[in-house]
């Protein structure tokens, strides 16, 4: 069986919402790449990258974390991810992502960081 990967995009309260899930690798990582970047070229700067459904990352999905967040955090925006499954969330953390990203328990946890970041009660 062919490993799988999907992405779903969604609006919530301001904030663009990417809902991983499958394998993230060298093959199915343009997908998202081009996923961040229509919503960056959009203005679309306050995005969740939700990986609940994420089972496995590569080098490849990786790198599109890295190669857009300088780029959104001097638009004044950033990408927070949520839900990261234990093994996916051990790849992150031997690379340091969690000293470069906000990673959090739930998308909702993700949300509510952007409303305080701009101003907003959560």
């Amino acid at each position: 069986m062919p490993n799988t990967f999907s992405l779903a995009r969604s609006q919530e309260g301001g904030v663009s919402v990417l809902t991983l899930s499958g394998y993230l690798d060298a093959y199915t990582a343009p997908q998202f790449e081009k996923a961040i970047q229509e919503e960056y070229d959009s203005g679309r700067i306050r995005i969740v990258v939700d990986c609940a459904g994420l089972t496995y990352i590569s080098s490849a999905g990786l790198g599109v974390f890295m190669s857009f967040i300088e780029d959104v955090r001097e638009a004044g925006g950033d990408i927070k991810i949520c839900s990261v499954v234990p093994t996916v969330y051990e790849v992150f953390e031997i690379l340091g992502f969690p000293e470069l990203f906000e990673i959090v328990p739930a998308r909702a946890d993700a949300m509510q960081k952007f409303g305080r970041a701009s101003g907003q009660e959560a």
